[in-house]
């Protein structure tokens, strides 16, 4: 058998001491009285060995609870409250930073420091009850060498109806320190046992109200009720008659006298959890399916899809619509073929699939769902083949780093049947059949095999497959595993039956008992599956890999999920591991990266409390800094702040923005520093709120009136607008260009080209990997990076579409615009035209043809022509920029503001891409032979080129020789690129400029410059 290891635990780290003293500091001073014995309910019968009840000593003036809090609030940098709200204090730690364990000691320290001896820890689940019975005990030795040889186990006991004489002697009757763990179903109806009298007339439940027990509530939220409504059992919490609430939890959704918080990002950029790797894995679907996403249901009441879309001349790519009933998907994906007669059935609901139909074939689609199970199982392949690959890596990477620290991965699969199915033959489920061919593949790879060479003590049987991965479900009695009833539906252990309830916990006794050998190589499993149903009930540090295999990718892991493996590691000897090089999760999920990364942010956010509308501390504390004020007067400064935005109604008494929150622009300060600071202090609140994405408040630079950025007014002098009609009439003129094209140059050397391109390719599947890292942002928003992204492929057969040769020319046809017959000729040629029946080689063979005669066109451009009537609106020609103060404010935005006393510039500011186009714009505006000169604005006037509309820079009017303004030139600026640095397709377009010009206007000349000075010696001054 595999030797447990003993976890060390350290009694001097600074976040939990400071959760622990937190607490404990609200009694400083707060008078106290034992009553004795003295018993209130004497109507009934004694039994002969029943002692009387002993009480909680009692806080006799509760009103310094309040200054205590307050104080501990300042001290934390918390909001302070103004009245008690009932004795509720709320702890927020987050998950893997030991919430367990703090609470435990400070039960500890309460008993020490004041005397309380009764405590009762009321627990939401099962799950939760048994990992805090475990936790006592691996604290057993660690709590005994603090505290002077009290040994917690022997004061602590859990709560069994079977046998209330033990709650009765233990707990409502002891003089010594009792610790009772009760599940909230044992106390939260009035038919429960322990609130029903006995043959001696007893209430248990009446004593446990007499004795004020301090009540430790783990994961409130899970019994918390509704804003309009409290749960049955937190009522019955009260009803208690609890001294006082202690709450802990990472994720509260209502904060009562808040007085430690240790919230994700603190625990993130303090280091203590791991990091977040997310990957994510899903089919690249053949573009000839008529694939359908649905992706989130609006706010506008539409359902936005995704489905295959194409416009003329461009490829078929994924596109996300709004859709409603009676919507065709034919015309919002551009008339492909595959989706013709389907129809939006009905108007999206919240609260129901997307119904499409195509005649009688109807599909229906949850929120995150697709209609592609193309490559599915070869997805799930993926995902092991990578988490494997992880777990190795890692592996590996810190035995390298010389750490003794076994890594484990969690597989978390949607039925206990993927995993051992009976009606097998060899009993395997279709994931352990895949995990195992896998592991096989990969223990045999020569990049794996130095890990078993180099550590061979470590991993003596890494071949025996059935010692190296095990699954965790609910089980019954003969220790078979079992799927429990309706679980997914449910997700609540309260509304299971008794049958689910007991396999459930014999499937948590099972992972628990194994806790603390699993981190020793001793023991060889390290790959373990659990049924999602068992996720709130185990944790263990080693977890580096975290793999969700659930078909759909509907279901994703949450954050409560994802915390299963966020705990520090520990090494062999027990020791916690802090080195951020070696602590990072890797999350490995079946899903679309932009869907995945939305919901666990989203669920992150939401279960850490973020809300864009209030101000924080945080909020507080980073506007009066980035205000000025010194650090030593800020904590002082920023409860008047907060007052402050009370009275003036900016922000109500729990901190949420009023609707009136515009009008902090117009608030006066009465402290005197606050005014001393108000115009940054309000313009640094301001864009703190607009950061978080409050729309509460105004978004805009304080009271400074929008730029307005026109012509200067020179230019409605006579002289300025004779030289801007000239201007004006050698841009408007639109023109074609014409070509002249070696066809059978272009057919023969297109169709070779296409051959070579072909010959090496496939039908195949692709499946997509994006990965990306989790983090936070300043205003402390969890958030995903922007992936990577790595392609996996797989050979596909069957996939022969129906398309005919007719079909074929027309598609390419209508993306090129090439004759029926040129087309014909290229196909004519191809070794493998088959393959043009699969819409994904169609689409690369189109693009491949386009190409190839945007470059033939590019180099048989010959001459523009001007189209007579078809000119640019001169409205549009001369578009201006629009600017506002913060750019002309902010030195790296470019904006240059032209001096009108030299009455050169058209417009008052222009906006560059590049400190050279800045620079270009300064010396146009000194040069005295300068007359005119404007940016030309992208888009507004535009030359059509075989590489698509081209713009150029500048527009300018300068005198020549003899001073007279004869010349006018077009200026293509390419910074500091001499013209043997051009591309092809620049080359291409400043030609197709001089040719544009050569059509419309005989005294214009086109010139490219890499700066001013080059442009001056173009021109020949």
């Amino acid at each position: 058998m595999t030797s447990r290891i003993a976890f060390h635990f350290e009694d001097g780290l600074p976040f939990q001491q400071d959760a622990i003293l937190s607490v404990v500091n609200l009694l400083n001073g707060v008078s106290r009285q034992a009553e004795g014995t003295i018993y209130h309910n004497i109507s009934r019968a004694k039994k002969l060995t029943e002692s009387d009840p002993v009480r909680n000593p009692q806080i006799v003036k509760p009103s310094r609870l309040l200054q205590n809090l307050r104080e501990v609030q300042l001290k934390n940098r918390l909001l302070m409250d103004y009245e008690l709200k009932g004795h509720n204090f709320t702890i927020e730690m987050e998950t893997g930073t030991g919430k367990t364990y703090v609470y435990l000691r400070t039960i500890l320290e309460l008993y020490r420091t004041y005397g309380f001896t009764k405590f009762m820890i009321v627990v939401p689940t099962i799950a939760i009850r048994k990992g805090v019975e475990k936790s006592i005990e691996m604290l057993r030795e660690h709590f005994k060498s603090i505290y002077h040889g009290l040994d917690m186990h022997n004061h602590a006991f859990v709560y069994d109806s079977k046998n209330l004489k033990k709650i009765s002697s233990n707990f409502v009757e002891s003089r010594d320190l009792s610790i009772v763990i009760m599940n909230i179903q044992a106390f939260n109806k009035d038919s429960n046992k322990i609130r029903q009298s006995d043959e001696y007339g007893q209430i248990l439940w009446e004593d446990i109200k007499y004795i004020n027990p301090i009540v430790i509530i783990d994961e409130p939220q899970k019994i918390e009720g509704t804003n309009k409504k409290k749960s049955a059992s937190l009522e019955a919490i009260e009803l208690i008659n609890p001294l006082f609430i202690l709450r802990y939890s990472a994720t509260h959704k209502k904060l009562f006298n808040q007085v430690y918080k240790l919230d994700s990002y603190d625990a993130f950029q303090k280091d203590l959890v791991k990091k977040i790797e997310v990957k994510t894995v899903h089919g690249t679907i053949p573009k000839d399916f008529p694939y359908i996403r649905y992706v989130e249901f609006t706010k506008d009441l539409y359902a936005k899809i995704e489905i295959f879309h194409v416009e003329q001349g461009g490829t078929i790519r994924k596109r996300q619509v709004k859709v409603r009933g009676n919507d065709s998907l034919y015309i919002s994906s551009g008339k492909l073929q595959q989706y013709k007669n389907m129809i939006v059935l009905e108007d999206p609901h919240k609260q129901k699939k997307l119904r499409i139909g195509k005649w009688d074939d109807i599909i229906e689609l949850a929120v995150g769902e697709n209609n592609a199970d193309i490559g599915e199982e070869e997805t799930i392949r993926i995902q092991i083949r990578l988490a494997l690959k992880s777990h190795f890596e890692k592996q590996y990477r810190i035995l390298q780093e010389g750490k003794q620290i076994k890594v484990l991965s969690l597989f978390f699969i949607d039925a206990v049947n993927k995993f051992r199915d009976s009606n097998a033959v060899d009993g395997r489920g279709e994931y352990l059949r895949i995990f195992d061919e896998e592991y096989s593949k990969i223990i045999a790879d020569k990049n794996c095999q130095k890990l078993f060479e180099e550590y061979p003590q470590l991993f003596k049987e890494y071949k025996n497959i059935q010692k190296v991965r095990e699954g965790y479900f609910a089980v019954d009695k003969n220790k078979n595993a079992v799927e429990v009833d309706n679980w997914e539906s449910l997700m609540d252990e309260g509304k299971l039956k008794a049958k689910s309830q007991e396999d459930v916990d014999r499937g948590i006794e099972l992972i628990l008992e194994k806790k603390d050998e699993l981190i020793s190589f001793e023991e060889p499993l390290a790959f373990i599956f659990s049924h999602s149903a068992l996720r709130e009930g185990w944790d263990n540090p080693n977890v580096f890999t975290l793999c969700t295999l659930k078909k759909g990718g509907s279901d994703i892991a949450k954050k409560q999920e994802i915390g299963r493996g966020l705990r520090l590691s520990v090494d062999i000897n027990g020791n916690r591991c802090t080195d951020e090089k070696i602590n990072e999760l890797t999350v490995i999920a079946n899903d679309y990266y932009d869907h995945f990364a939305a919901a666990l942010q989203q669920d992150f956010n939401d279960n850490s409390g973020f809300n864009k509308d209030e101000v924080t501390y945080d909020v507080i504390y980073n506007t009066l800094k980035n205000a000025g004020i010194a650090e030593d007067k800020i904590m002082e400064l920023a409860e008047s702040f907060r007052s402050e935005l009370i009275e003036e109604n900016i922000i109500n008494k729990e901190g949420l923005l009023t609707r009136k929150a515009n009008n902090i622009e117009n608030i006066t300060f009465v402290n005197p520093k606050l005014q001393e600071h108000s115009i940054l202090i309000k313009e640094k609140f301001i864009e703190a709120m607009q950061a978080k994405g409050s729309k509460k408040i105004v978004i805009k630079n304080g009271d400074e009136e929008p730029v307005e950025n026109g012509a200067h007014s020179f230019i409605s002098e006579e002289f300025f607008k004779r030289l801007l009609n000239e201007l004006s009439k050698r841009m408007s003129q639109r023109t074609m260009y014409q070509v002249k094209i070696n066809s059978e140059a272009f057919i023969e050397e297109t169709a070779t080209e296409l051959n070579e391109l072909l010959r090496f390719k496939s039908v195949r599947l692709e499946f997509n990997i994006e990965t990306g890292k989790a983090d936070f942002d300043e205003q402390k928003k969890f958030r995903l990076s922007d992936p990577s992204q790595q392609i996996f492929v797989d050979e596909l057969e069957g996939m022969d579409s129906q398309k005919s040769q007719f079909e074929i020319i027309n598609y390419i046809m209508y993306h090129t615009m090439l004759p029926r017959l040129a087309i014909y000729k290229i196909i004519s040629k191809l070794e493998k035209v088959n393959m043009l029946k699969s819409q994904d080689t169609l689409d690369f063979v189109t693009q491949s043809i386009r190409e190839k005669l945007t470059d033939y066109m590019a180099k048989g451009v010959v001459k523009y022509e001007a189209i007579d009537g078809y000119v640019f609106d001169e409205s549009t020609i001369f578009e201006t920029d629009q600017i506002d103060i913060s750019m002309l404010d902010d030195a790296k935005s470019l904006v240059f503001q032209t001096n009108a006393e030299l009455r050169r510039a058209v417009h008052k500011y222009y906006k560059f891409d590049s400190q050279g186009e800045l620079q270009f714009a300064k010396r146009l505006d000194v040069d005295e032979k300068v007359l005119l000169y404007t940016k030309i604005k992208k888009g507004s006037f535009v030359i059509d080129t075989p590489y698509g509309e081209y713009s150029p820079d500048w527009a300018v009017i300068r005198k020549g020789e003899n001073d007279k303004a004869r010349l006018f030139f077009i200026v293509e600026t390419k910074i500091d690129k001499a013209e043997k640095d051009l591309t092809s397709v620049e080359k291409t377009k400043i030609k197709c400029g001089k040719l544009h010009f050569k059509a419309v206007a005989y005294d214009v000349e086109f010139k490219q410059a890499k700066n001013y000075d080059d442009f001056l010696q173009k021109i020949g001054s």
